[in-house]
C-alpha cells in the first residue's frame, strides 16, 4: 500500500510540474507566431571589407598557422559597406570567425553574423554558416537565422571577390543575399 501511494504521490509531482513548465513555457513565446504573419522576401547587396594585419586590422588570426593554410582561423569584425570603397556608407558590421577547413584546395568555414546599423535594417541581423571556397568565383553559402526583422530567417549569401591582397591576405567582397522571413 505504501508503494502504491508513493506512486500516486510522485504522479501528482510530475503533473503539477509539467503543468507548471508549460504554462511558463508559453509565456515566453512571441505574441504574434510566424504561421499568422506572412512571409517576404528581401535581397540585401553590400561589401565585406577584411583587412589581415596592420594598424587597422578588422580581422586577427587567433590560431593556426599563417599564410592561409588548414586550420589557420580568423576573428572578423570587419564593416559592411554600400559600394566596394572603403569610404563608402557604413550599412553594418561582420562580426565571427573564419577558418581554413579544407587541405585540397584553400576554403574556409564561415560563422558569422552580418549586423546591420543602418536603414530599414538597422539592429537586425543574419547569421551566414557554411562552406566558403574563396579562389570559386562565385560562392553560396547558407543563411540559417537571423534576429530583429530576420527573425526565423532563412536564405542564401553569394559572395563574389572584388580585390585581395595576396601579400596580406585582405580583401573586399561583394555579397547578394536573399533572406525569407516574416
Amino acid at each position: 500500500m505504501a508503494s502504491f501511494h508513493t506512486y500516486t504521490t510522485l504522479l501528482a509531482l510530475f503533473s503539477i510540474f509539467s503543468f507548471t513548465i508549460s504554462i511558463v513555457s508559453s509565456q515566453q513565446l512571441p505574441q504574434e507566431l510566424p504561421a499568422m504573419r506572412t512571409e517576404k522576401l528581401s535581397h540585401l547587396h553590400f561589401y565585406f571589407h577584411d583587412t589581415l594585419g596592420g594598424k587597422n586590422a578588422t580581422a586577427v588570426r587567433i590560431a593556426g598557422p599563417k599564410n592561409f593554410r588548414f586550420g589557420m582561423t580568423v576573428m572578423v569584425d570587419s564593416p559592411l559597406t554600400e559600394g566596394p570603397e572603403r569610404s563608402s556608407k557604413l550599412v553594418g558590421r561582420a562580426q565571427g570567425l573564419y577558418a581554413v577547413a579544407a587541405q585540397q584546395e584553400v576554403a574556409l568555414l564561415m560563422v558569422m553574423n552580418f549586423a546591420f546599423m543602418a536603414g530599414k535594417f538597422n539592429g537586425s541581423s543574419i547569421s551566414v554558416v557554411g562552406r566558403n571556397p574563396i579562389l570559386h568565383a562565385i560562392r553560396e553559402m547558407p543563411v540559417l537565422g537571423g534576429s530583429g526583422v530576420f527573425r526565423y530567417g532563412r536564405g542564401y549569401a553569394l559572395a563574389r571577390t572584388v580585390w585581395v591582397d595576396a601579400k596580406t591576405g585582405s580583401g573586399i567582397v561583394e555579397y547578394n543575399v536573399s533572406v525569407l522571413h516574416f
